[in-house]
This record gives structure tokens, sequence and C-alpha cells, in this order.
């Protein structure tokens, strides 16, 4: 059984599909318009005003510092990066710096260490390929740790 659109889809049925939208669609635009509230009288009107406080700062315990008897003791001169003492990467130009197995350019990559990260020096210095290297640990997790290159190092001094 097979329909001929073309005898049913006549313009007289196209025309009256249309007119019929037509007024469909300003019936509800007119119940629309009817079922909506009236505006408020400008004189009766009263704004209420919720007053809603700011989030309050809670005063955080900073942690305070332990001495470890068996750490060494770092007195690292001023700007030098030596056991012990923190590093940020700096100056990759947001391509980062790989952080290395082992010192040299021939170790394996471990992963990409990032403009403004944080470390802790646990060796070195080692001299390799025209570099010097420092072991680094990122104090916040204890498997992101290789070997970095001190030319894209900055020295923090203790506080």
């Amino acid at each position: 059984m097979n329909f001929d659109f073309r005898r049913i889809l006549t313009p007289k049925v196209a025309a009256g599909a249309l007119i019929f939208s037509i007024v469909l669609l300003l019936l509800v635009f007119a119940w629309i318009e009817w079922s909506a509230p009236p505006p408020p009288v400008p004189g009766n009107a009263l704004a209420v005003l919720t007053v809603i406080p700011a989030p309050t700062s809670t005063p955080l315990a900073l942690p305070t510092a332990t001495t470890d008897p068996n750490a060494p003791t770092v007195t690292p001169e001023a700007g030098k990066i030596a056991v012990g003492s923190y590093v940020q990467i700096s100056g990759t130009n947001g391509e980062g710096l790989r952080i290395r197995s082992g010192p040299g350019l021939n170790s394996n990559q471990l992963f990409l260490g990032f403009d403004s990260e944080v470390f802790l020096v646990k060796d070195g210095p080692s001299e390799a390929d025209g570099y010097t290297w420092f072991y680094l640990v990122a104090p916040y997790d204890e498997k992101r740790a290789g070997w970095a290159a001190s030319q894209f190092l900055t020295y923090i001094p203790p506080p």
C-alpha cells in the first residue's frame, strides 16, 4: 500500500495548516498575556531587602615547625642551592622542566615539572652533560621525585 503524498498535500491543505498554526500561536500569546499577574501599582509597592552576611574567614592554626635531630644541617650561602633547601622551577617559558631518573640528558624522563612548582633538594650537586643536577622531591608527593638541571631552579630562602 503506497501513499502518494502529492495527492494528500495539496495547496489548500498547506494553506489551511499555515492558517491553523498562526491562529494557534496567537491564542498561546493571548493566553500568556492574560494569565500574567498585573504589574504592581507604584504607590503600593514595597521593596523587601534581604541582607546576606558575607562569609567570615576561619583562622587556621599554622603548624609548628619541629626540628629533626637526625636531619642534616643546611646552611647554604645566600642564593646557593644545597641539600635540604627548597627550590622553585622557573625560566621554562611555560614549557616545563623535564625531571629525569638520573643526572644527565640521557636519563629517562619521569615527569614534567611546571614553573612555580616547589621541590625539596635531597641530593646533589652532580655534574653531567654540561649541567649541574640536583635530586628533587615534591614536599606534597614523595613519588614526584627526580633529577633536574639547576639552570631552571631558583633557591627559596628559609622564612
